[in-house]
């Protein structure tokens, strides 16, 4: 495995490799509680030291697929398996698999060192061996000073880290984690990401996540795996996800996204047309639309991607990529603004602006009259 400094993660692709075999293999799963169907037929390979993130709203089947693979959960149909071997019928505590939970479920009577040291005594582990192991994991998650203290004298910071330590101490194969960071603000979650995927790197193990915070699965994995109503709808690397959304839905639930809503035709040299009369708008792409057909369609263009002018843009085919509007919001973020601009239709579109300088006072402001503008390689065209 090669390591790269720096924002780029490493290079690292198995899934790209048709000889490589899965660590864990979720084959057709379904789960039902009753007439309820909790997950849906969900087949999904993932690999040796992979990074991996479930993602999606409240209620979508994640939790209820990863707790399925800790053996809390049994599939109502399919099957599960861990290194090519079926789990069917292995109770949760001879799976090489730990499950650290959104709440911590830390022992509020016992130290840290004590909280971390419990699994490795329910094993049976000598004690010269744990007090080695705690040590270890006292120094990984940088907590030695805090070694005899009780949880609640810890932040949640802190608290996060001891579960982790904690779930780590007896070396699955495979750590799932639930919402891990659900109960740190802002700021400290931040940081925490770039823990987390380094000590996964170091540690060289199999990391399943679940969560609903977009900006956490974009950061920490390798892939992703968007879940929606039970089913998984699209699994790909973070920046695939991002820029090639294979549905309205993928599209508008990860980060702002405008969608503008057409009919669409092949052109004749390649790419699409997609006319949305309503908005007096004309979108033109190099992307060419499966089968070449016409029918209705979304143009979704990310706001960072949408130019903003107060002037007409120069040079661009007149109402193509472009269309008026009036500044109807302005979101200050400190490096970015977003500006929400109103068409004649009623509809709005955002456009994101980098603060590149420290100008107090904005070129752009409340009921402007302005231009946004894009390139034909901008966009995408979705008919899902």
């Amino acid at each position: 495995m090669s390591k790269t400094l720096g924002p780029v993660k490493r290079a690292f692709a198995p899934w790209t490799d048709s000889a490589a075999k899965p660590a864990i293999e979720f084959r057709n799963v379904t789960k039902s509680f009753g007439d309820f169907v909790a997950v849906g037929g969900v087949s999904l390979s993932i690999y040796e030291r992979e990074f991996f993130s479930l993602l999606g709203p409240s209620g979508c089947g994640k939790t209820t697929l990863m707790r399925m693979l800790a053996g809390f959960e049994e599939p109502t149909s399919g099957e599960i398996l861990l290194d090519g071997k079926p789990l069917a019928g292995v109770p949760p505590y001879r799976r090489p698999v730990n499950m650290m939970f959104q709440s911590y479920a830390l022992f509020p009577h016992m130290s840290v060192e004590k909280n971390i040291a419990f699994g490795l005594r329910q094993d049976g582990m000598g004690k010269a061996e744990i007090e080695a192991r705690v040590k270890e994991m006292l120094r990984l998650v940088k907590l030695e000073p805090f070694a005899k203290r009780k949880p609640n004298q810890l932040s949640g910071g802190q608290r996060q880290r001891v579960a982790l330590a904690r779930s780590l101490a007896k070396r699955p194969k495979v750590l799932l984690l639930d919402e891990p960071l659900g109960a740190l603000d802002k700021k400290l979650r931040e940081e925490t990401q770039f823990e987390l995927m380094d000590l996964q790197m170091d540690l060289g193990l199999t990391f399943l996540i679940v969560t609903h915070d977009q900006e956490e699965a974009m950061t920490m994995s390798d892939r992703i795996g968007v879940m929606n109503h039970g089913k998984l709808v699209q699994i790909a690397t973070p920046a695939e996800i991002y820029e090639q959304p294979n549905s309205r839905y993928v599209a508008d639930f990860i980060g702002n996204i405008n969608l503008i809503e057409g009919t669409v035709a092949a052109l004749p040299g390649g790419g699409t047309r997609l006319e949305a009369p309503a908005a007096g708008l004309v979108v033109e792409t190099d992307q060419a639309i499966a089968g070449g057909s016409a029918g209705v369609a979304s143009f979704a263009i990310r706001p960072e991607k949408v130019r903003i002018s107060l002037d007409r843009p120069a040079g661009a085919l007149d109402g193509v990529n472009m269309i008026a509007g009036e500044v109807w919001d302005i979101g200050y973020l400190g490096d970015v603004s977003i500006y929400r601009v109103k068409l004649a239709n009623g509809a709005v579109m955002k456009a994101t602006v980098a603060n590149t300088t420290r100008l107090v006072s904005r070129p752009i402001s409340w009921d402007d009259k302005v231009w946004l503008s894009w390139s034909r390689d901008a966009g995408l065209v979705l008919t899902d």
